[in-house]
């Protein structure tokens, strides 16, 4: 008995092998990486936060403006609104 091609035992079929090189393709790929950036003005922020720096004059009249409002107390001043909102209402006429 002859037994030809005996090299062909451990051969691997050649669509196989191409299957197997995408396979390892599509791996790379998908173990790529996102990235993040955060801004230096981001950066400096959370800085100020861990640090507790925090204005205190701004910081009671935000409490005073919060407790005022929740007693119905906060009246608005009508002359500063309006020369607020005159630059606005300026702008938007010229266009």
């Amino acid at each position: 008995m002859k037994i030809n091609e005996t090299g062909r035992i451990n051969a691997i079929n050649p669509y196989q092998r191409n299957a197997e090189t995408q396979r390892q393709e599509q791996l790379k790929k998908s173990t790529r990486k996102d990235e993040v950036s955060i801004s230096d003005e981001a950066i400096k922020l959370l800085q100020a936060q861990k640090s507790g720096e925090v204005d205190a004059e701004r910081a009671s009249r935000i409490e005073s403006l919060k407790q005022q409002v929740s007693a119905g107390t906060y009246q608005v001043d009508a002359a500063k609104l309006a020369a607020s909102l005159a630059p606005y209402f300026k702008q938007s006429s010229e266009n």
